[in-house]
């Protein structure tokens, strides 16, 4: 049943040699798995109890869900192929729910951290040192995007206001407000900028041929200052986002807010960062419990 199963996926569905390979591995696994349990049980008689079996078996040895939501996709596949060809009387595959796949928590790191990348790393006064800080001081302070930072223009800077103009993903703008060191930080490094660099874009962020920088650029910069003060393993851009999302919540910020500074369009996209922040509830309990 399995290679009439294969031989349709081949020569009929015309699916590449590498995903019938994969719909193989699964179904030989799931085969495995029931002759283990009854040497004597066939394909036509599985019900769903032994499919659960199964799905349950690879949790417990820790196969992602994602792995698990495509094996069990296999075998809805084949068994949705052999009740159409008469081969089984049903479907025990059909209402069978795989796993939720679990997001992984976002990579962060500690205020101790950021200080001393921030306040403590010895940071030259030249263009690329200056233009560097400013940058991460930038992504921590108000969180945007790798491409919302690479999209900014001198334009939108309102040091009147300490605001930017971010324009975010399907070109959505937001204002996001920024304090004064970043204000400071901003105000020498675009002197600085406007001294030594040759501009030819009202970019923000230039490189030294007065190009606005790209991503590339601007992951390598934020990669290598990281590094400088962290061993986690992403040290990335959106690592700054994440840590100021995290800093926000920790400091009683509302989440509502959180939103709206990340541009996220649901809450349910800013509330991962809630698992994150127990500062305020290890507070709560120093305070209210007796013997805390």
């Amino acid at each position: 049943m399995i290679d009439r199963f294969l031989d349709y996926l081949r020569y009929e569905r015309n699916k590449s040699l590498l995903t019938v390979k994969g719909y193989e591995r699964a179904l030989r696994d799931f085969e495995a798995y029931f002759k283990q349990l009854d040497s004597q049980l066939v394909w036509e008689a599985v019900d769903a109890d032994v499919i659960r079996g199964w799905m349950e078996y690879m949790v417990d040895r820790g196969v992602m869900a994602s792995s698990v939501n495509t094996y069990l996709s296999a075998v809805r596949s084949f068994f949705r192929f052999a009740l159409s060809r008469g081969l089984v009387a049903s479907d025990p595959a059909h209402r069978i729910a795989g796993p939720k796949r679990t997001k992984p928590l976002p990579y962060f790191m500690r205020e101790d951290e950021v200080d001393e990348l921030l306040d403590k790393v010895e940071w030259g006064t030249g263009y690329v040192d200056v233009r560097a800080r400013t940058m991460l001081l930038l992504f921590y302070e108000s969180g945007i995007r790798l491409s919302e930072l690479i999209g900014l223009s001198d334009g939108d800077v309102d040091f009147g206001q300490r605001q930017l103009k971010v324009t975010g993903k399907r070109n959505k703008q937001r204002i996001v407000p920024f304090g004064e060191e970043l204000d400071q930080a901003l105000r020498q490094f675009m002197a600085l900028r406007d001294g030594q660099v040759p501009k030819s874009s009202d970019a923000l962020f230039l490189t030294r041929e007065g190009k606005r920088m790209n991503r590339a650029q601007v992951h390598y910069v934020v990669h290598k200052h990281l590094s400088r003060v962290t061993a986690m393993k992403k040290r990335s851009p959106h690592v700054l986002r994440h840590t100021f999302a995290t800093a926000m919540l920790n400091h009683e910020a509302g989440l509502e807010s959180v939103k709206k500074l990340l541009g996220h369009q649901s809450l349910n996209t800013t509330e991962v960062y809630t698992h994150t922040t127990f500062e305020q509830l290890k507070r709560v309990y120093k305070q209210a419990h007796p013997r805390a």
